[in-house]
């Protein structure tokens, strides 16, 4: 029996042994060697691992442009995840009620998150171009002045969120929607006896049932946005200027324009680290809030 449990165990770690090996193969050795070239000094005119300490590590605490870019991924991630939430709830709310063909605009509603995001992005910059772009067009025949959309920052800024929430807000939905179709009706019938408006229906019974499903795709969708570059590369390219540069935006440039490739490395670890403690301080807040207030 003792040797039946030991040869059982031993094939259960058999088992496990090739996912191990992938992991280590696409995640560790990876991050182990940005780790490695971080502390090198790699760059367009040396290419080579000579170490140089910590020296790319305080550059990169004082550089202000690339802690700006931090601002403004907060910024981007706040705006477009509230919005993706707000809407998607509202389209999963129409297709749950039923008061309109949930099959439908089920699919319709998915078209944008199987669109490649890059080809939407260059899609939406021909909307938005201020010369012959749709979006000026129709200002123009409403009589209104052209808006420079991608030579001011707050138009530029508002072409990337809007792209972002037109691509992701189905994301929103179909899982909200899928949580909407889980909730048990015993709550819903129990409020119609008491003879609850359907306002009150939703606050007190609905969106709080809802707030664990909720706070999952929030975070979810907060990681994804943390990793925005498709947007910004074909819509602004991070201008005017540098009013639309993000994190990611910003180390692909010092690796592949400017070969810096230790500092870039350094960046993108900085990046890594500072995405994992908020995102971790953001999930706990919204796992607390989440839970029922017997828990």
């Amino acid at each position: 029996m003792q040797t039946y449990k030991l040869t059982n165990t031993y094939y259960k770690r058999a088992f496990l042994l090739p996912g191990l090996i992938l992991l280590v193969a696409i995640i560790i050795f990876p991050l182990l060697f940005t780790i490695r070239v971080s502390l090198a000094g790699w760059n367009v005119s040396h290419a080579g691992l000579d170490f140089v300490g910590g020296h790319n590590w305080a550059r990169a605490f004082h550089d202000r442009l690339f802690w700006d870019s931090m601002n403004r991924l907060l910024i981007f991630s706040f705006f477009t995840t509230i919005l993706q939430y707000v809407l998607g709830f509202t389209m999963a709310m129409v297709a749950w009620r039923g008061i309109a063909s949930r099959r439908f605009f089920r699919v319709l509603w998915l078209i944008p998150m199987m669109t490649t995001p890059s080809v939407m992005a260059i899609v939406w910059r021909s909307i938005f171009r201020e010369d012959i772009g749709a979006a000026n067009g129709i200002f123009h025949g409403l009589g209104l002045h052209p808006i420079a959309w991608s030579t001011e920052i707050f138009p530029a800024t508002f072409t990337i969120i809007i792209a972002e929430v037109w691509q992701w807000t189905p994301f929103m939905f179909l899982i909200l929607l899928a949580g909407l179709l889980s909730l048990p009706k015993e709550p819903f019938l129990a409020a119609e006896i008491d003879g609850a408006s359907a306002w009150k229906t939703f606050w007190r019974v609905t969106f709080p049932m809802m707030a664990p499903i909720s706070a999952g795709a929030i975070v979810i969708r907060l990681i994804e946005a943390s990793k925005i570059f498709d947007s910004i590369f074909s819509l602004t390219s991070a201008g005017p200027g540098n009013a639309t540069e993000t994190p990611s935006y910003f180390v692909w440039k010092r690796y592949f324009t400017e070969f810096q490739i230790s500092y870039g490395a350094t960046l993108s670890l900085i990046y890594l680290i500072v995405a994992i403690i908020v995102l971790t301080i953001i999930g706990q807040i919204f796992a607390r809030l989440s839970k029922p207030k017997g828990d």
